[in-house]
């Protein structure tokens, strides 16, 4: 197996989560990952939609694999320009106001510009509003306080600022020594760090997977549409890589790799999913088999869309999904162990039960 680069990923996952990339608007995290991949000598796809994908060649060249993560992140659209300078928003993919309010964000207008701001609640000072720490936090109560000498409409429409101009939040980096990397949009850049890393170690290595794989690096995974077209037609596994929800309930932890078996799709396919599990084991990988029942993935998506593969999903352990954000190394090493592993091995025969495979290749080795 390709030893995990603790140091290439920590760089590449820092360099991504400073580039705004809100669902709509993530070219530039596409354009970060081309010109990482092309630095390898890679050849690069974009589709219409503006995802990007790149092709390993594997020994096996009939069945092919597809592996996703996305680049595009929540982020907000400015909804309305109210007439005391501060901004309405609307949502851009599944969170809760209550998770951005006092965030950090940008405005980035149609002619190119770009302005701070705060996201808060409209009655926020506890010296003025006595309804200040019990407002809800809603569409018609947060807005955009905007870094800007501009108190009225007209002064903000002056400075670029239109309806359906893009904001992002800003990701408040932070790595610790304790190995914790605490950041917004680590939902799903910490994949895609440890997806651009592996593609990196194939490359140098010259070593072919066992199967032709497609990486595709999606921008419109948060809004529910993905990854669900332009897949090829030899594609017959589709493994979506991509954060593990933790909380109450849940088995998975910041310092493994979750495995999902069920998502508020349904259930993943068995036989793909209990591979990667039997692969876990195999190698010692620290996994952890979970359900996520608020959740989507682009494997799904694709599911949805009539595609006839076999569909799975992995990805570290996340806390506060959707919120400030919370992983570990260990998480994104076991990750990449895992993939590593199953870009290295063949799923047995369908025909046969995942365990019998697994089974006679143990036998075989004895």
């Amino acid at each position: 197996m390709h030893a995990f680069p603790e140091e290439r990923v920590k760089m590449t996952l820092v360099d991504l989560l400073a580039i705004p990339s809100p669902t709509g608007y993530a070219h530039r995290a596409v354009d970060f990952v081309e010109k990482r991949l092309g630095s390898l000598g890679l050849e690069t796809v974009r589709d219409n939609k503006g995802g990007l994908r790149v092709t390993l060649n594997g020994k096996n060249d009939r069945h092919h694999r597809y592996i996703t993560a996305h680049v595009d992140t929540l982020g907000a659209m400015v909804k309305e320009i109210k007439p005391d300078g501060r901004l309405k928003l609307t949502k851009i993919g599944g969170f809760g106001w209550f998770s951005v309010d006092g965030a950090y964000c940008r405005v980035h207008t149609r002619d190119g510009r770009e302005h701070s701001g705060t996201i808060l609640a409209s009655h926020t000072s506890v010296h003025v509003y006595h309804d200040a720490e019990k407002q809800p936090r809603s569409d018609e109560t947060m807005e955009v306080r905007l870094d800007l000498a501009a108190n009225s409409a007209e002064e903000v429409r002056k400075q670029g600022i239109r309806v359906g101009d893009f904001v992002s939040f800003e990701p408040m980096i932070e790595w610790t020594e304790t190995g914790f990397i605490k950041a917004r949009h680590l939902d799903d850049k910490a994949a895609v760090a440890v997806l651009i890393e592996l593609i990196a170690a194939f490359a140098k290595s010259g070593r072919r997977p066992a199967h032709t794989t497609h990486f595709y690096f999606s921008c419109y995974e948060e809004v529910g549409f993905g990854a669900n077209s332009a897949i090829p037609p030899d594609v017959r596994e589709f493994l979506a890589v991509d954060m593990g929800a933790l909380g109450s309930g849940q088995t998975g932890d910041e310092f493994s790799v979750s495995i999902c078996a069920k998502d508020s799709s349904g259930p993943y396919h068995y036989g793909l999913t209990q591979f990667l599990v039997r692969l876990a084991e195999e190698h010692d990988i620290r996994h952890q088999v979970d359900i996520y029942p608020r959740y989507g993935s682009d494997a799904s998506a694709a599911v949805r869309a009539g595609h006839d593969v076999m569909h799975a999903l992995c990805g570290p352990g996340v806390d506060a999904s959707h919120a400030y954000e919370r992983t570990h190394r260990d998480a994104l090493e076991q990750t990449w162990r895992l993939l590593d592993a199953y870009l290295m091995t063949s799923l047995p025969d369908t025909r046969e039960s995942v365990n019998d495979g697994f089974a006679q290749r143990t036998a075989a080795r004895a």
